[in-house]
């Protein structure tokens, strides 16, 4: 099977008073069509920086990521990347037509009608059917990201690269974002490549997760995850699995 997307032996360095130093090392990576990749470390191992490589918003200085088997060198409608930012909406339009924008300047649906209905079916599918005419002041953060999702499902995208999207949030209504992102996933069948820094959250939906370490950024190891979903936090496979993960983690940054 051909990989949806994958990294080879990527580079990529930047300056920092006239200092010039190491941000990503060596980085292989692939996803597979469907599945869920996360990518698991510490704050300042470049995570950030690999996803926005893969969404070609940034270039590496060598190496190159694939999609579907060609080279990724600008930003596409078929890889969509969604921030932590809970200020990513338009902020003088209702929810309905953050959604509905993306459509419009991409010059999608041929009536203003096909393009609301899309933007109703992926508003419902996030669960925010009565939210339709909110501006984004009018909600919380849980809300708004569901809006970020919707805007960004409603172009039908292969990928979705997700920068810690749930990383502000209060445990409860991360909990519920994770469900609700597995049950759009299962729907969709999009692959999405998912930043966190969270061990439980990376094993709840994870199907194989990718351990990176810093100074310079470099995978430690990467690890299938075949817990029966959804996952139960509380169950042997799930604790022995965590621990394995942690103990990598620490290693990592005993070196």
């Amino acid at each position: 099977m051909m990989e949806k997307i994958e990294g080879i032996n990527i580079f990529r360095s930047a300056k920092k008073e006239g200092q010039s130093f190491q941000i990503l090392e060596d980085i292989s990576f692939s996803a597979q069509q469907g599945e869920i990749v996360c990518i698991l470390g510490p704050s300042g191992c470049g995570k950030s920086t690999l996803l926005r490589i893969m969404g070609g918003f940034d270039l590496p200085d060598r190496g190159s990521v694939l999609r579907d088997g060609t080279e990724v060198t600008k930003p596409s409608s078929d890889a969509i990347l969604i921030f932590q930012d809970f200020n990513q909406l338009l902020p003088w339009k209702t929810v309905i037509e953050n959604v509905i924008y993306p459509l419009s300047i991409n010059r999608i649906g041929n009536t203003k009608k096909e393009r609301e209905a899309a933007a109703v079916r992926y508003l419902n599918m996030a669960g925010l059917n009565d939210s339709f005419h909110s501006y984004p002041h009018q909600l919380s953060g849980g809300m708004k990201q569901k809006a970020a999702l919707a805007r960004a499902l409603v172009l039908t995208p292969s990928i979705l690269l997700m920068d810690e999207p749930f990383g502000s949030l209060d445990a409860l209504t991360r909990k519920n974002l994770q469900v609700l992102l597995e049950d759009i996933w299962r729907e969709t069948g999009v692959t999405i490549v998912f930043v966190t820094h969270d061990v439980q959250e990376a094993i709840i939906l994870g199907d194989k997760i990718i351990i990176m370490d810093k100074n310079p950024g470099r995978i430690l190891n990467e690890v299938p995850n075949n817990l029966e979903r959804p996952r139960d936090i509380g169950s042997p496979g799930f604790i022995e699995l965590y621990d394995r993960i942690y103990s990598m983690l620490q290693r990592g940054s005993d070196q």
